[in-house]
C-alpha cells in the first residue's frame, strides 16, 4: 500500500519498490485516489442522441438517435489545448473546449430499425475479445393478444423482435437472429445472457431458453432451445410414440361420434390436445418429488411428506414460468421460475418465486430453492462473484465491488441484515437480485469500495437511472474519510428551477479514464442536460 497520497511521490514509490505478487493491479488502481474527474462543463454543446453506456474496455460510446432507428458509435479522446503563461490551471477553458466534440469522435451512423421498428433503448450486450455488439430492435407490444401455438396466457405478444450482431470497429452488420410473435424482456439485458460467446434469451410467451453461439466469424448459431424440449431427440422419440397410438386415437374418436346422441363429435372428443408438460417442466416437477421423497426414511413419514409438500402444492408448480435465466458456466444455467403475473410486472418483488440449477448436458436440475431460502443465500454471500461470471479474458470486469471481495460492501450488508426485523424477509430482499443481470455494473474504479465512499442511493455501479438531486454526489476517500476527493452533479450549474418537476438521472463512468458523463431528464420529456466531468 502507498503511503503517500501525493501522486509524484507514488510514482516514485512505484519505482522503487516491488509490489506483492498477485496485487499488481489492486496497487495501479490505487492511483485513482488521485486521478479524479474533478472539473465539470455543465450543459454541454453536443447532439441530441440517448447516451447507453463506455463498452466495458473503454474503446467505444453507444448511443442512439431519439427515434430509436439509427445507432451512433463514438470513440473517447482525452481533451488537449493550450495555454499562455505558467497558472494553466486558472485559466478558463477555450469555447471549443466546452463541446461534446472535444471529447468523443464519431465513428459512425447505421440504421437499425425498420419503420415500424425501435431500438430497445436499455439492450446492449458487447463481447470484448471480439469487439463485438449486440443490439436489438422490435415492433410494438400487444398485451391482449391470444395463447396460440402453445404461449402462456397472459403474456404479451411482439410481431417481430430482431437481434443485431455488429463488428464495432466499423459497424458492419454481421449477422440477425429474429424471434416472430414472442416476448423476450430486453429492459436492462433482463431476458438475454452472455457468457463468453454463450447467448442465453429467455422467451417467457413460449418459456423457451433458446441457446445461441456468437462465432468468431461474426455469425449467430442455433445451439440448442430448452423447454418443450430437453434434448435434441426429444421430440423424434415422442413422434414415433405417438404414432403407435395414431389409429387407436381415430378408433376412440369414432366411437365417441357414433355415441353422441346428435351425431356430431363434442369439442373434448374432437381435438387431441398434448396433455404432456413441457420437458423442462417435468424434469423440475421430478427432481422435487425425489427430493421430497429422500427427506423421509421411514415409508409412513415419506408419504405424508408427499402429500404435504408435494402433491398439495403440485398445481402451483405446474403453473410456474421461467422469468429469468443466467449462466453459472458453460453446462449449468440459474433459472428463476415466478407466477405469470410476475413476469410480466415491472417489479416482481411480491410475487412468489423459487430458484432453480440446470445442467445442460446431463438435462436435470441438480437443486431447486425458495426465495427465502438460508442456503443460498449465504451461497450468495460468500461467493457472489461466482454468480456474476465475467468474461474470462476481461481486465475490467473482475474488479467489481461485492460483499464476496470487499470488506467495506460485506460490512454494508452485514448492517441491513442486522438492522432488519426478519431474516427471512431480508433474505427474500437480498435474493430478488438473481439471476444477476448481464453487464449491467459499471467496472470503473470510482465504484471501487476499497477506494471510495459514496450515496448508493444517489448513485451506483449498477446501470440505472435514478432520482435526481441538486445537491453534488461526494466521492469520499476511504484513506482519508473527512476528504471528498470530487463531486459529481448532474442538471445546470445554477440547479433545477422548478423542484415540482420530477427529474431523473444517469451517469456514464469510463471503465478507465477519469472521464463521466452525467444525463439528466425530465419525466415524459425529450429534453436533457448533459455534463462532462473529467480531469482537467
Amino acid at each position: 500500500m502507498f503511503k503517500n497520497t501525493n501522486l509524484a511521490a507514488r510514482i516514485f514509490e512505484r519505482q522503487t519498490r516491488c509490489s506483492t505478487p498477485g496485487t499488481n493491479i489492486h496497487r495501479v488502481r490505487k492511483f485513482y485516489e488521485n486521478l479524479v474527474p474533478s472539473y465539470t462543463i455543465y450543459d454541454v454543446e453536443c447532439p441530441d442522441y440517448s447516451f447507453r453506456k463506455f463498452t466495458e474496455d473503454g474503446k467505444y460510446l453507444i448511443s442512439f438517435s431519439r427515434n430509436y432507428q439509427e445507432l451512433i458509435v463514438y470513440s473517447p479522446m482525452w481533451l488537449t489545448y493550450s495555454c499562455c503563461g505558467d497558472a494553466c490551471d486558472a485559466h478558463e477553458l477555450p469555447p471549443k473546449a466546452k463541446k461534446f466534440d472535444s471529447f468523443f469522435t464519431q465513428l459512425y451512423t447505421v440504421s437499425l430499425a425498420s419503420s415500424n421498428e425501435l431500438i430497445c433503448k436499455d439492450f446492449f450486450l458487447y463481447m470484448e475479445n471480439n469487439q463485438f455488439g449486440l443490439f436489438a430492435t422490435s415492433t410494438a407490444q400487444v398485451h391482449d393478444a391470444p395463447a396460440t401455438g402453445g404461449a402462456v396466457q397472459g403474456v404479451p405478444s411482439i410481431e417481430k423482435i430482431t437481434f443485431h450482431l455488429l463488428r464495432l470497429e466499423d459497424g458492419i452488420i454481421l449477422d440477425k437472429k429474429i424471434f416472430h410473435n414472442d416476448f423476450i424482456n430486453l429492459a436492462h439485458n433482463m431476458g438475454v445472457y452472455l457468457y463468453d460467446d454463450l447467448l442465453a434469451v429467455v422467451s417467457l410467451r413460449y418459456q423457451t431458453i433458446h441457446i445461441l453461439q456468437i462465432r468468431e466469424s461474426g455469425n449467430l448459431v442455433d445451439v440448442r432451445a430448452l423447454g418443450e424440449f430437453c434434448r435434441e431427440d426429444d421430440e423424434l422419440f415422442l413422434l414415433s410414440s405417438a404414432q403407435s397410438g395414431t389409429m387407436n386415437e381415430h378408433s376412440r374418436q369414432k366411437q365417441a361420434l357414433v355415441n353422441s346422441n346428435d351425431g356430431v363429435p363434442s369439442s373434448e372428443h374432437y381435438e387431441v390436445r398434448n396433455v404432456f408438460l413441457s420437458g423442462i417442466k417435468q424434469r423440475l416437477l421430478s427432481f422435487i418429488f425425489r427430493a421430497i421423497w429422500n427427506e423421509e426414511v421411514d415409508e409412513t413419514q415419506r408419504v405424508q411428506s408427499l402429500k404435504k409438500k408435494f402433491y398439495f402444492h403440485f398445481q402451483d408448480y405446474v403453473d410456474l414460468i421461467i422469468w429469468k435465466v443466467q449462466f453459472l458456466d458453460r453446462h449449468h444455467l440459474l433459472i428463476k421460475f415466478g407466477s405469470v403475473d410476475g413476469g410480466v410486472s415491472r417489479n416482481a418483488d411480491h410475487h412468489p418465486a423459487f430458484f432453480a440449477i440446470y445442467n445442460m448436458e446431463a438435462a436435470e436440475f441438480v437443486a431447486f430453492y425458495q426465495n427465502s431460502a438460508d442456503e443460498l443465500y449465504f451461497l450468495l454471500e460468500k461467493f457472489a462473484d461466482h454468480f456474476h461470471t465475467p468474461p474470462n479474458n476481461s481486465l475490467h470486469m473482475n474488479f467489481i465491488s461485492s460483499h464476496s471481495n470487499n470488506l467495506h460492501a460485506l460490512e454494508q450488508l452485514t448492517s441491513l441484515k442486522n438492522k432488519s426485523g426478519s431474516l427471512s424477509q431480508f433474505v427474500k430482499k437480498t435474493l430478488v437480485s438473481l439471476p444477476f443481470t448481464c453487464q449491467s455494473q459499471s467496472p470503473s474504479p470510482y465504484f471501487d469500495q476499497s477506494l471510495f465512499r459514496f450515496d448508493e442511493k444517489l448513485i451506483s455501479a449498477t446501470d440505472r437511472h435514478r432520482q435526481c438531486t441538486d445537491h453534488p454526489i461526494k466521492f469520499i476517500a476511504r484513506r482519508q474519510p473527512k476528504v471528498p476527493k470530487f463531486k459529481i452533479k448532474p442538471g445546470p450549474e445554477a440547479g433545477n428551477t422548478d423542484a415540482r418537476v420530477k427529474k431523473i438521472s444517469s451517469f456514464l463512468f469510463h471503465p478507465i479514464l477519469p472521464l463521466a458523463i452525467s444525463v439528466q431528464q425530465t419525466l415524459f420529456l425529450q429534453s436533457s442536460v448533459v455534463n462532462i466531468h473529467f480531469r482537467k
